[in-house]
């Protein structure tokens, strides 16, 4: 029994593999839409039951589907910790956080009924990929971060010394420079803030050179990345073609 859920649940290759994920990417995007429609002002009673309807249908098919993936999984705790197991859970949980307490704090939690937009990833092989691609290339972004992070601090400095003094209430101390430091580093510019200083902005022209490489070095990453997953996808799928036969 627990074999043929597996196939059914986890092997898109069959067809009612493939119909099992067709339909629960039905339903993902359905909620998500019926979640929209929800939010929508003066809804008429009748919109208001049938989504709340709709809403209990979603949540028992992702709860079963949740709980039938811990009983075929080989290492239940590991699937429960995953990436998919947490998101699978977060596709749920906020349903019945809102029933379970009557608290006006804890409504917040339905916004993470958007997180069922995430389910998607694993029943889409694009959205498969990217998601190898963010482990490939999860070091790299971290130093990426790290790199970004020592550039906006050093930025809002420059800019704190060259404008403090033509405009104090504007730049008034490192912390309120780092609005405009990331804005400038990442080529927004809203020019809600912006330098009036000669040095400011001899400043500022540097800073948005770097700005510029900074913004172009995660397509760079992701580029390099999508295309080292697309190999793996497609030798994985040549191993279990090879196999079956």
């Amino acid at each position: 029994m627990k074999e043929k859920l597996r196939l059914l649940i986890d092997d898109n290759s069959t067809p009612q593999g493939k119909m099992f994920d067709y339909a629960i990417q039905f339903l993902i995007i359905a909620s998500l839409i019926a979640f929209a429609v929800e939010t929508l002002p003066n809804n008429e009673p009748e919109v208001t039951a049938f989504l709340y309807v709709f809403e209990v249908f979603c949540v028992a098919i992702f709860t079963t589907e949740y709980l039938l993936r811990i009983l075929i999984a080989k290492k239940p705790l590991k699937y429960i910790f995953s990436f998919y197991g947490i998101i699978d859970l977060f596709a749920i949980l906020p349903f019945y956080l809102t029933k379970a307490f009557d608290l006006r704090a804890l409504r917040a939690f339905r916004i993470f009924r958007i997180f069922r937009a995430l389910k998607l990833i694993r029943y889409n092989k694009a959205m498969q990929r990217i998601h190898i691609a963010a482990r490939l290339m999860k070091e790299e972004i971290v130093l990426f971060l790290i790199i970004t992070g020592i550039f906006t601090y050093l930025t809002s400095c420059g800019i704190y010394f060259f404008e403090n003094e033509a405009q104090p209430m504007v730049f008034s101390s490192i912390f309120h420079s780092l609005w405009w430091a990331i804005v400038t580093l990442t080529t927004v510019g809203y020019g809600d803030v912006y330098p009036i200083t000669m040095g400011g902005k001899i400043f500022t022209f540097f800073v948005l050179i770097i700005g510029v490489g900074i913004v172009t070095v995660p397509a760079g990453l992701v580029s390099s990345a999508v295309s080292k997953a697309r190999e793996i996808q497609e030798d994985r799928e040549d191993t279990e073609v090879s196999l079956e036969n």
